[in-house]
């Protein structure tokens, strides 16, 4: 208390040292003084309420207290009052036994009564029902049975409550409505007939769907009440509960089932497209059921049976049972393609799953994967096997079809530009372009795994196609004769490498991603090396063919070789792209010009002929072509014209022509200027060009 003191004068020394800090403050003393004299007042006078309020709650309490105790004294003298009559009336209640007994055989007989009418009407019910089943009222069948069961139930029920354990009786009464329950069977059986074709019945008769829901619904009225009263009693009838609503659930289950597995009417050794046909009849009935659940069927059933959601889930799950069935099959590589194809893609797409009209209550990326990954991974693993043993067997066919055609002895054919040709580089690529279509079917990923599959095989398949030009080769100077046509398929074998570079270059373009190109530049390069070496072989055997022919022929096929080499190059046989063709070509026409001057001297020697001359003719055509600045062709093509005068305007144009870079107002422009200037020939030079003719006729050419 003498320390609440001190805190209490302390803090009124605070409270008036803060207001007496100025002089001017002290003539407002008296002011406050009264202040705090009110303050303190209005403190004094809360507190005496305060305490009287707290006074008057303790006093109420103590006097209901006091009341309290006295009730509690009355309540225990009640109780002992009672109890002293309750076993004062013990024996009282003992002698009730008969009047309990009686009043439950009076309800019994109650019952009895109220269901006498029923009970002796049983047969009849019983025909009037089953009558009303077969001509489909099943509404009033049902509410026949009801009351049927009903008074079955409460005799039953009544008989229980009397002597639960008097089986004798229950059976008796049981048999008497025996027939009831096979009208109960008879029923159920057409209420499933109708749910099997729910989706054909809403459709002609949605009234007769309805009603067969409103006596699901009525049974699993019953049912509950049957298991309330059981909680209660411990009796409930035979039968019960009946679980309609339960059944009619896995009646549409198995309907589903059966509907989807029933699609598939072909076989592999029928139809060869079997899997595809199933698939699509797959889909077909699937939107359509969804799409007549969604607007008609749903209106049939009441909405917490969610009857839409629980038949999309039923139609999933039987897809995914019938897809693990299938991919669990030994398939084809192309029926794993179209497998995947459609699990994969078409069931999520617009076709099916994604169809519009089934939005929004199926969500896409809300359905589970009708196969797992693993599943997945395992498919395409044996789709990668097999493609890659197919490859490599139409690969090998494809080149034993084309070896045989080197040995027909008719020309082969040739392309829009006059170039000889074989079939093998389309065959290849029409395969290659075929399989990575049905990959990309599936996903990118897949299609670059294809890719770069055709590819590796396409460099083993080179290597094996150079091996056999060189052994057909071989073959040939065994017997020069045979075959007959074999220059025109060794040029046809060179073409044919140009045709692939093109091909496997095309093919990169379209299905390759630009970042996987270095993952393949080293397989590329190798093709092109491989290829080129084809090529460069094949050229050096057609050299090798013309010289051993050289080498049977007098000396003045030297000029007649010559003759016909320019003449292969006007009627441009040879044509090129761009300066490093144009300087690549020429190289190789000098290179083969001094291969015609060895030749020459060794055939010509002492004759006196002069082989120089000629072979200088082919390098003066290899520098017109081989030259780099255009500005300057005017001065080169005068030049040739100046050593061989008898060069016609034709021949000009067509040498412009195979530089691949004169326009033609520059050819008019040098053939005018070069017909203005005068011609000083060589007194000595044999005329050569008028022997060339540059007929319009496009004749094959080799690759360059």
């Amino acid at each position: 208390m003498e320390e609440t003191d001190r805190e209490a004068v302390a803090t009124a020394v605070q409270r008036v040292a803060g207001m007496l800090q100025r002089p001017d403050q002290l003539d407002k003393v008296e002011q406050y003084r009264r202040r705090e004299a009110r303050k303190k007042a209005s403190v004094e006078a809360r507190l005496k309420a305060a305490i009287q309020s707290q006074l008057d709650g303790v006093r109420t309490g103590l006097s209901q207290l006091h009341n309290a105790l006295n009730d509690v004294k009355d309540i225990q003298q009640s109780l002992i009052d009672v109890n002293k009559d309750w076993r004062q009336s013990i024996n009282t209640i003992e002698n009730l036994k008969d009047v309990k007994d009686a009043v439950v055989q009076h309800s019994q007989l109650a019952a009895a009564v109220e269901n006498l009418k029923n009970i002796f009407s049983v047969p009849e019910i019983v025909r009037e029902t089953h009558d009303l089943i077969e001509r489909g009222e099943l509404l009033q069948a049902h509410r026949k049975l009801m009351d049927l069961e009903c008074s079955r139930d409460d005799l039953m029920y009544e008989q229980y409550r009397m002597d639960s354990k008097n089986t004798h009786d229950m059976n008796l009464i049981h048999t008497y409505f025996g027939d009831m329950q096979k009208l109960s069977e008879e029923l159920a059986k057409q209420l499933w007939m109708v749910v099997q074709r729910s989706l054909v019945t809403v459709r002609r008769d949605p009234t007769l769907l309805v009603s067969v829901v409103r006596i699901i619904e009525r049974e699993e009225k019953i049912d509950r009440r049957m298991l309330d009263r059981k909680k209660q009693t411990g009796f409930i009838p035979p039968g019960r509960p009946k679980k309609w609503k339960e059944k009619m659930f896995n009646i549409l289950e198995r309907t589903v089932s059966t509907r989807i597995e029933g699609t598939q009417a072909d076989t592999r050794e029928s139809d060869k497209m079997w899997l595809v046909r199933h698939l699509e009849i797959i889909r077909k009935y699937v939107l359509d059921d969804l799409l007549v659940a969604k607007t008609l069927l749903d209106q049939c059933f009441p909405p917490h049976y969610d009857i839409f959601n629980r038949l999309l889930n039923m139609y999933h799950q039987a897809l995914a049972t019938r897809m693990q069935e299938l991919a669990a099959e030994d398939l084809e590589a192309n029926e794993i393609v179209s497998l995947l194809s459609w699990v994969l893609n078409t069931y999520t797409s617009a076709e099916m799953m994604g169809n519009s009209e089934l939005s929004p209550e199926v969500d896409v990326n809300l359905l589970d994967a009708l196969i797992s990954r693993n599943v997945v991974d395992q498919l395409l693993s044996k789709y990668m096997s097999t493609l890659t043993s197919n490859i490599i067997g139409w690969l090998r066919k494809a080149l034993e079809t084309d070896k045989k055609d080197w040995i027909k002895e008719t020309e082969p054919e040739a392309d829009q530009d006059g170039y000889y040709q074989t079939t093998l580089p389309a065959i290849v690529f029409q395969m290659f372009e075929q399989n990575l279509q049905v990959a990309a079917q599936i996903n990118e990923d897949l299609k670059t795994k294809v890719l770069i599959l055709c590819l590796q095989q396409m460099n083993s398949f080179l290597t094996r196609y150079k091996d056999e030009a060189q052994l057909y080769k071989e073959d040939h100077l065994k017997n020069r004769q045979y075959p007959q046509c074999y220059v025109q398929y060794m040029i046809a074998v060179i073409n044919n490498c140009q045709t692939f570079k093109e091909s496997i270059i095309s093919l990169k373009r379209k299905y390759l991603k630009s970042d996987m190109e270095d993952t393949l530049s080293i397989s590329h390069a190798n093709m092109d090396a491989t290829l080129d070496i084809i090529a460069k072989e094949g050229c050096s055997s057609l050299l090798d063919e013309v010289f051993m022919d050289l080498e049977t022929m007098t000396l003045e096929a030297h000029r007649r070789v010559v003759v016909e080499y320019i003449r292969a190059i006007m009627l441009k046989r040879i044509s090129f792209k761009n300066a490093e063709e144009r300087k690549e070509g020429a190289e190789r026409m000098i290179k083969e010009a001094e291969q015609f001057r060895f030749l020459f001297k060794k055939l010509a020697a002492g004759s006196g002929e002069d082989t120089e001359g000629l072979c200088d003719i082919i390098e003066a055509i290899a520098e017109v072509i081989k030259l780099t600045d255009p500005s300057l062709l005017y001065l080169e093509v005068s030049t040739l014209v100046s050593k061989y005068p008898d060069i016609r305007d034709d021949h000009i144009a067509a040498l412009l022509t195979v530089r691949g870079d004169a326009s033609r107002d520059m050819k008019q422009t040098i053939i005018e200027t070069l017909d203005q200037g005068p011609s000083q020939p060589n007194p000595n030079y044999v005329p050569i060009f008028k022997e060339i003719t540059v007929p319009t006729l496009t004749v094959p050419k080799l690759l360059k």
